[in-house]
């Protein structure tokens, strides 16, 4: 049984604010969002990150991507809407789950990073 946060949400065993399932994936709204509109779409698959990601991944791949737009559509971002996908430490990844965010709701959502 995989102890990965995103698996017990997936398997109903933490509570979310489910926005869309399928098959292949599930998408919910983030518990700390950094934006009005702050939702994460993850494979039911556990998959580490991207860097993890292999040939035979390329459905799932696949859904994530096409479904982002219209789940962003339905949660009201009509005008665009910013997605994350940090990948191990150095990109910041906290969940070791492979995950997008998708962010909006706020006109500018401001820089990708910080300048220094």
């Amino acid at each position: 049984m995989n102890e990965c946060i995103f698996c017990k949400i997936i398997r109903g065993e933490i509570p979310s604010q489910k926005i869309y399932e399928d098959e292949l994936i599930f998408a919910f709204h983030d518990i700390h969002p950094k934006a009005p509109v702050h939702f994460m779409i993850v494979p039911k698959e556990h998959i580490d990150s991207l860097a993890e990601v292999a040939p035979r991944h390329q459905e799932v791949l696949g859904r994530l991507l096409a479904k982002t737009g219209e789940l962003a559509r339905n949660q009201g971002l009509n005008e665009g809407f910013r997605t994350i996908i940090n990948t191990g430490r150095v990109g910041c990844q906290e969940v070791y789950h492979l995950h997008i965010h998708i962010l909006g709701g706020s006109d500018p959502l401001g820089p990708m990073l910080g300048r220094t």
